[in-house]
């Protein structure tokens, strides 16, 4: 492709309102160009990042049996209240009315359409298993979009499905997905991790795993072990239980209540009690699927609320806000405590095993000391409700956890027969029963790697593309097209390459040096051709984009090309 031609309208301002780097180097770079808040419109080079990305999944993809389907991104508003996940996505799901009044969304993710196939079509274990793929554009209301295309309203995802009739069949399939994901982002360059994970609203009680790209402007926290392969999302962490559950209650006092004149925060009470945030116990209050529920953690623990709403099985979870708990129990936030509260009490483990701590006393300005969990209060449930923090034992080996940011490439699950069962799925057996078929989901962000690669891969002066992602494999730079010995080498190599099929991006522009070659830093193609002053030798530039800097003979340049291209 020669430059002078190509769409390719490169900023030399960082915009204002780009925070991640990725998105400001995909602006200046202009590989993208944003339509609306949470939409972009990608540009040649942006578009040719995608497509290299897409060819490398797929690759992966059929080299375990996917076969690539394409389905609706319009899709019937029944099928998602069948499914029963009509409220669990809420406002993020798009609706839209046909001219028939029929009401229809635009596609957050595909379980149900890809089910309502199955049932179609899926209706004997002969035809299972079966894998299925696509790549398709999503569409989700964010409350809040940003950084780019690391979180958008309309991207661009892989998304997979697997059908089986026996347990052990997903087995294997989930396995070879998780190798084949391995695959696609070591072959993209990419450094990350898999962890345990949540299934959130995609449901599924078999198991979940993220792949997150490890980058300081991920929006998830990731908890690693530091002694054994243990590793998990912050709002799946767990990390080993140290209380005792030999409690004495007999031995403690009633309880007492304290005059805590306007101490609402922890950090109030430590101060005027004399006390640490560990001996008190902090009460929230949460709307399950509408319904109150109070949440109580030691007070130097933070409630992870995805625990929460996976031991509820709820589909929404918002804390209350101050009118409705005042609604709810007649007392505002930061006196409340679950001696005496009518509804329903979640208690973390932690929190359980204190010989006795203070809690708020249900009355303004009013604590209460000596509270004992079990003897003075009673819990719907116990259970591990809390965030995993760096240094906390790991779970399986007790060696000190410790925490990094990442950025959610890829997260894949067990469903089961969540969707199956409920959108009559079916698939006779071999000894003749009709059964919901066994299911799986797997999902890769396919834009959101494009920005992922970048956080990882860039420099000062632009972005550094690993060669598989690249836009072109070569850049080709002619200093000056006014020289006419330069500009024919220039020439006559780029046919060169372009004949033995080697992706290339002619400069011929009539452009200062230094404006082609900041261009060329920016856009961050791998490797660098320069025709200047030493052609007149025979000789050209090698320039590898991570700094490499060489001459090669004219003659000899394909040659090399043609090597440095085919090392991993």
């Amino acid at each position: 492709m020669r430059q002078s031609n190509l769409l390719l309208p490169t900023l030399r301002e960082t915009p204002a309102d780009a925070e991640a780097v990725s998105h400001q180097l995909l602006l200046r770079a202009g590989f993208i160009r944003q339509l609306a808040s949470g939409v972009y419109t990608y540009l040649p080079l942006g578009l040719k990042v995608l497509h290299h990305i897409q060819a490398v999944i797929r690759e992966e993809m059929d080299a375990i049996g996917g076969q690539q389907v394409l389905l609706p991104a319009l899709q019937p508003l029944d099928l998602w209240e069948q499914s029963g996940r009509m409220h669990a996505y809420g406002p993020e799901l798009i609706r839209l009315t046909d001219r028939n009044s029929r009401e229809f969304v635009l596609g957050p993710t595909h379980e149900e359409v890809i089910t309502h196939l199955a049932a179609q079509e899926l209706t004997s274990y002969r035809k299972l298993p079966v894998l299925l793929y696509q790549m398709q554009t999503k569409f989700r209301d964010e409350r809040r979009p940003r950084f780019g295309l690391l979180r958008c309203r309309e991207f661009l995802m892989k998304d997979a499905y697997s059908f089986h009739d026996q347990p052990d069949s997903l087995q294997q399939t989930y396995a070879a997905v998780f190798e084949a994901y391995r695959r696609i982002f070591t072959r993209l360059g990419l450094r990350f991790q898999a962890v345990e994970a949540d299934a959130g609203a995609i449901g599924g009680k078999g198991g979940s795993h993220e792949f997150m790209a490890l980058a300081d402007s991920g929006e998830d926290t990731v908890v690693v072990c530091s002694g054994c392969d243990y590793a998990a999302n912050l709002e799946k962490a767990e990390f080993a239980f140290s209380g005792s559950s030999d409690l004495l209650p007999e031995q403690t006092p009633q309880p007492r209540q304290v005059h805590t004149p306007d101490m609402k925060s922890i950090e109030e009470l430590e101060r005027f009690l004399g006390i640490s945030a560990g001996q008190i116990i902090k009460t929230m209050i949460y709307l399950a699927d509408e319904k109150p529920v109070a949440v109580c953690v030691r007070g130097d623990h933070e409630v992870n609320e995805t625990k929460v709403k996976s031991a509820l099985g709820a589909a929404r979870l918002e804390l209350a806000d101050p009118g409705a708990i005042e609604s709810l129990v007649g007392i505002g936030a930061g006196f409340l405590g679950p001696a005496g509260l009518s509804i329903p009490v979640l208690l973390d483990r932690h929190a359980a095993a204190m010989p006795e701590a203070v809690t708020g006393g249900n009355a303004v300005d009013t604590h209460l000391e000596h509270v004992v969990p079990g003897r003075d209060f009673t819990a719907a449930s116990t259970g591990d409700f809390i965030m995993a923090r760096a240094n906390d034992p790991c779970p399986r080996c007790g060696a000190p956890l410790t925490t990094t940011t990442g950025i959610e490439i890829g997260h894949i699950f067990k469903l089961g027969t969540k969707y199956s069962h409920v959108m009559k799925a079916l698939a006779v057996t071999e000894h003749g029963h009709s059964e919901p078929v066994i299911m799986g989901c797997y999902g890769i962000g396919v834009s959101r790697l494009l920005a992922a690669i970048i956080e990882q891969h860039h420099d000062e002066l632009g972005m550094v593309w690993p060669k598989q992602a690249s836009p072109y494999q070569v850049h080709l730079i002619a200093v000056s097209t006014r020289d006419t010995l330069q500009r024919q080498a220039a020439e006559a190599l780029y046919e060169q390459m372009r004949q033995s099929g080697i992706d290339v991006l002619f400069d011929d522009r009539e452009e200062r040096p230094g404006v082609k070659f900041k261009d060329a830093d920016l856009i961050g193609i791998p490797y660098q051709v320069i025709i200047g002053k030493a052609a007149q030798e025979g000789l050209v530039e090698w320039k590898e984009r991570e700094g490499f800097r060489s001459h090669v003979t004219v003659d000899g340049l394909l040659a090399h090309v043609k090597e440095k291209l085919s090392q991993p």
